[in-house]
């Protein structure tokens, strides 16, 4: 596993971003995300060693852009310079979550076709609304490797309509003192759903305020994904 942040800043962009981890370091940081800057790691994926091998070994699978959206519009000029470094790279498999989905047809290469074998993309959501309109989109773009990402997920979801030629959906709640509560009845609701349509599911992590059986528990940020692990309910 590895991690590729060519740029750095953000933009809230809908619901889901009100209690941004990214926005929050920053502010503690004294640093303004809402400025999208190239990072000195750009070229990580292509940069070698004295004896000329990757420094990223083959094999990986890259998070790209966990800090930033890799379709946000400030990085139009860079991104086409990071799909060529990402087909060079072949033996890498690169992952990025995006809340900007609208944008992809936009943001993709010439020799894009039905997808680069070596990428997946994920589709993020957060309630309805978002659902409805994002993975309505979603479902009709030429992608091979499909996620769908309800993290956080802040209302009861319905996504069931949208599920086909999905790899796999994965569930989180929020973490902040503020956060809006996660439901487990939500949780297991979108794990039928997946069931139902054949769909890999992996509860990441619980929220900060957590309800399980009608009762709102509060937990360490630090023990979300490891009480998650503990339901044992992924498939």
């Amino acid at each position: 596993m590895a991690r590729w942040d060519p740029w750095r800043g953000c933009h809230k962009y809908s619901e889901g971003c009100k209690f941004c981890y990214t926005h929050k370091g920053d502010s503690k940081r004294g640093v303004d995300t809402n400025q999208i800057v190239k990072t000195d790691k750009f070229y990580a994926p292509i940069m070698k060693d004295k004896k000329g091998a990757y420094k990223m070994k083959s094999g990986q699978t890259v998070f790209l852009c966990f800090s930033t959206d890799f379709l946000i519009e400030e990085a139009d000029e860079w991104r086409m310079e990071c799909w060529e470094m990402i087909k060079e790279r072949s033996d890498l498999t690169f992952l990025f979550l995006t809340k900007r989905i609208e944008r992809f047809m936009k943001c993709i290469p010439s020799d894009w076709e039905d997808g680069y074998d070596n990428v997946i993309v994920s589709c993020t959501v957060e309630n309805q609304d978002r659902a409805d309109f994002r993975l309505k989109i979603f479902n009709e773009l030429p992608i091979k490797h499909k996620n769908v990402v309800c993290q956080p997920l802040i209302e009861k979801i319905n996504i069931s309509d949208y599920l086909n030629h999905i790899d796999l959906v994965v569930i989180g709640g929020e973490s902040d003192k503020n956060a809006r509560p996660l439901d487990f009845d939500w949780v297991l609701d979108i794990r039928e759903q997946c069931i139902a349509k054949n769909v890999h599911f992996n509860f990441r992590q619980c929220g900060t305020h957590f309800i399980k059986d009608g009762k709102m528990y509060t937990l360490n940020v630090r023990d979300l994904c490891s009480q998650a692990r503990k339901a044992n309910i992924d498939l």
